[in-house]
This record gives structure tokens, C-alpha cells and sequence, in this order.
């Protein structure tokens, strides 16, 4: 039960109960022993209630609870907490990699406009890298494989190509946006749109 404290299978909410974190039972349980964060009871939907560091150790384990072996005995642990004094919603960019960039540019090639299947396309530096371009949002597109060996290690110009438009970074938007649920936890999905889950 011991390599459970290191995975992230607890929901962080803000103090006004909207998603923006998640943390590893350990984290968890420090955030609740130092009252930045209280535990969320839940029995369905229906009945939610905040518990105190003080009282979540106590709670009994039920058969659908994960916990923790310490010297008190065992630790529910909590699948949900509220983080008590922070009230703002984090934003955040996609992470930058093949996928993002495809998705932003609508699995477009960006000299082309061409629509490609995954397996098609590729990711292009409009600088190239060897005359130091970077991987950044405003330096990748997405372009088929053969524009993109055509291109080489040459600007577009030079190569008789012309991006349709200027690669830029996405708009930052609510962490609730990145929060995914990988071992399905199902008192998450009251916290999380539908779209966030596996």
C-alpha cells in the first residue's frame, strides 16, 4: 500500500469547489495535517461533507477506500480536497509536443492547407534548428511529410513555400481544462466536465 503515496489520485478544488490541481495522497495529507486543506467526505452525490485533518483520521476505511498503514493504524485516503484559502482558478498552456501543435493548426498543413491524417504530417521548424531555430509555439507548424523533406534545413522562402499563417502560442485557459482522470475516479466526475475523462 506504500507506492499509493506516491501517485497523484487526489482532486485539489479551490475554496470555491472548482478543480485546479492534483496531488499524491502524501501531499494530500500534509496539506490537510497543516490546515491548508480539508478533506472531502463523499457518499455519492447527495452528501458531501468538508472533514478536518483532526476528524479525517478517525474516519472508518471503507471497501472502496484506498489508505495508508500508520502507526495510529490505517489512513483513509481522500479522493477529493479543498485547498481552504486559495479562491483562484490557475491557468495554464497545453504542453508543447507534436499533438498540441497538430491541434492547433487542425491537422492542417501549414504550407499546403491540406488536411492530413496523423500518420501524414509531421512537426517543421520554420527556423530550422540547425540555424537555431526553437521549439516553441511560434516556431512549429504542422506540415505534411513531403513539404517537409522538400523544406530541409531551409526557411520557407528559400524553398518556394509560404506559411498560410503565423504560427502563434495558444491562449492560456482554466487548469480545470488539463485535469485528466487516468484511473477513473468516480467522485472526481462531480468535480470535472465530462470531456476531462480518459
Amino acid at each position: 500500500m506504500s507506492n499509493i503515496l506516491g501517485k497523484a489520485i487526489v482532486l485539489v478544488l479551490n475554496r470555491n469547489w472548482q478543480a485546479i490541481n492534483v496531488r499524491t495522497p502524501q501531499e494530500a495529507f500534509c496539506m490537510m495535517a497543516t490546515n491548508v486543506a480539508t478533506g472531502l467526505e463523499i457518499e455519492g452525490e447527495d452528501h458531501i461533507r468538508p472533514v478536518t485533518w483532526e476528524e479525517w483520521i478517525t474516519l472508518p476505511i471503507r471497501d472502496q477506500d484506498e489508505a495508508v498503514h500508520t502507526v495510529r493504524g490505517q489512513i483513509r485516503v481522500p479522493t477529493v480536497i479543498v485547498a481552504v484559502n486559495y479562491a483562484k482558478v490557475p491557468k495554464k498552456r497545453p504542453k508543447l509536443c507534436a499533438r498540441t501543435i497538430r491541434e492547433r493548426d487542425r491537422n492542417r498543413c501549414q504550407y499546403t492547407g491540406r488536411v492530413l491524417r496523423p500518420e501524414e504530417g509531421s512537426l517543421d521548424h520554420v527556423v530550422p534548428r540547425s540555424r537555431g531555430g526553437p521549439d516553441s509555439w511560434e516556431n512549429l507548424v504542422w506540415a505534411s511529410k513531403e513539404v517537409n523533406q522538400r523544406k530541409a534545413d531551409r526557411l520557407p522562402h528559400e524553398a518556394g513555400l509560404k506559411l498560410l499563417s503565423l504560427p502563434r502560442a495558444p491562449k492560456e485557459m482554466p487548469a480545470m481544462g488539463f485535469i485528466r482522470n487516468p484511473h477513473d475516479m468516480a467522485d472526481w466526475k462531480l468535480f470535472l466536465d465530462d470531456k476531462t475523462s480518459p
